[in-house]
């Protein structure tokens, strides 16, 4: 869709296996996009997400930074194979499509983009994610752990930037002012990233639970796959 679209194939075409790979690789997106292309708002929340995980991991702030770090590149790998798919034409998760399908939309404001993208990567993403570290690393997601203890930790990091974001980012895609009576606020009021990460545990309970079992697994991702897909859409509703 963008003349651009083969350098950012080119960026994410070997998987992170680092934070450090992680943010370079959202720091070349960033650079490559220019404004008015939707995917920019959600790789630069999330670009600004990661360094502060990194941060926080770096100091210390964690019970098992190991852990937390596998998770952050696990997570990544996700989101940047979901991209690779959909630039390369083979068939990606709904809830990505609904993204990428309209990155040139510009009566869609720009933070619709970035909760849209948040939306996806956190509950259709974000349960795989925590099941592929915990299979790596030998350990489960047991919620009464410090697994989870580190996982919740990072709610108030993902908040703050959050709320910057809806700030910053209540602009059509082009920058220019949305209408002063529009659905934007009500529509990303209703949505609720710390909750989203709560559902995207229990959703990874389950799906470490029938593991061992392919098509319950594979049917339950298709299930959230659908039902992020139309919150998505609702994000993604144009401003009049």
């Amino acid at each position: 869709m963008f003349a651009y679209d083969s350098a950012i194939q080119a960026a994410i075409q070997t998987p992170a296996q680092s934070i450090g790979d992680v943010l370079q690789i959202l720091q070349t997106i960033d650079s490559i996009c220019i404004d008015r292309d939707g995917l920019k708002w959600f790789n630069r929340l999330y670009l600004q997400v990661t360094a502060a995980v990194q941060t926080r991991v770096s100091a210390g702030g964690f019970h098992n930074p190991v852990w937390l770090a596998d998770l952050d590149v696990q997570f990544a790998n996700i989101y940047f194979l979901a991209l690779q798919n959909s630039l390369a034409g083979r068939k990606a998760s709904g809830c990505w499509r609904a993204l990428f399908e309209c990155r040139q939309q510009n009566a869609v404001a720009r933070i619709q983009f970035a909760l849209a993208g948040v939306n996806a990567h956190i509950n259709h993403d974000l349960p795989e994610a925590i099941v592929a570290t915990c299979q790596a690393n030998g350990t489960s997601p047991d919620r009464g752990g410090a697994l989870y203890q580190d996982y919740s930790d990072v709610n108030s990091t993902l908040d703050s930037l959050i709320e910057l974001a809806k700030s910053e980012l209540m602009v059509r895609l082009p920058g220019d002012a949305l209408p002063a009576v529009n659905h934007v606020e009500d529509t990303i009021a209703a949505w609720s990233v710390c909750a989203a990460r709560e559902s995207a545990w229990q959703n990874a309970e389950y799906l470490w639970a029938v593991r061992a079992l392919p098509a319950a697994s594979a049917g339950f991702l298709n299930m959230l796959d659908g039902f992020t897909t139309v919150i998505g859409k609702a994000l993604l509703v144009p401003a009049p």
